[in-house]
């Protein structure tokens, strides 16, 4: 039995003799299959390939992301906070160094997931911590490639976890993609690639598929703004990065009036 592995995507299946015949987060029109096909690894190959690097990128804020880069190739963001530390979306390598150097720093009380292509190998993270919940969006049930008791499904707008941090349903890229608010100092932002940051660190973009290049409609943005409009907060971390580290929020309102201007 292999625990198989989408090497285009990095979201693992449940163990099986043989490869799934598809993945449906490839194949889900957000996403692509590459015109090689698709192909498969598993965890075991993964680690010999492969290997992370947690980079402190302010104080109590930790990137966790593979080297050479796989799949997506997104990051992972480990946040220490005095109620329990709590990772914000996840990467597909997990290993015994990750493991202890994340022990070390305190360990993670919780896992929370932007949107279904960070999915990766979130059931082997939740066991690797104490069988650790896993907050995943009830909207974006039908893309989890594997289940487990530790996958907690949250249907409200809001999601409050602990110490002023909760999870926040924009929509848009997916229907439950989500972004993580920790109102701690100025206030920050976790936003995976629901909200987008730009090359330039001074602005954001929205799109209902990144590879695809398929933008959202103007009716998705307004609501995202929505979601987000009320919350203080100066910082925000995305998923490749791309940081936003004063400003956040004026960034955010300058590049939705662009797209409205586009949009007429």
């Amino acid at each position: 039995m292999q625990d198989f592995i989408c090497t285009t995507c990095g979201v693992q299946y449940p163990p099986s003799e043989t490869a799934p015949e598809k993945c449906i987060i490839c194949e889900d029109d957000r996403q692509y299959v590459p015109p090689s096909g698709q192909s498969w690894t598993n965890l075991q190959r993964v680690n010999q390939q492969y290997k992370n690097m947690i980079e402190q990128v302010a104080d109590g804020v930790y990137a966790i992301y593979t080297t050479p880069s796989f799949a997506i190739a997104q990051r992972a963001h480990f946040v220490q906070s005095p109620g329990g530390n709590i990772l914000w979306d996840c990467i597909t390598n997990i290993d015994k160094s990750t493991i202890a150097i994340i022990n070390a720093l305190g360990g993670i009380r919780a896992i929370a997931i932007s949107h279904p292509h960070y999915f990766s190998t979130i059931i082997e993270w939740s066991k690797a911590f104490g069988d650790i919940p896993v907050y995943v969006n009830a909207l974006d049930e039908q893309w989890l490639t594997r289940r487990s008791p530790a996958i907690q499904l949250w249907k409200e707008q809001e999601h409050p976890l602990w110490d002023g941090i909760k999870l926040v349903r924009c929509g848009g890229h997916f229907p439950g993609a989500s972004v993580m608010y920790v109102s701690a100092g100025k206030g920050t932002l976790y936003v995976g690639d629901t909200i987008q940051v730009t090359p330039g660190s001074n602005a954001v973009s929205f799109m209902y598929s990144y590879p695809n290049m398929i933008p959202l409609p103007q009716r998705d943005i307004e609501q995202i703004k929505q979601a987000v409009d009320h919350l203080d907060y100066d910082v925000m971390y995305g998923a490749f990065g791309k940081y936003i580290t004063h400003n956040a929020k004026e960034a955010v309102n300058a590049s939705i009036e662009r797209y409205m201007r586009i949009y007429g």
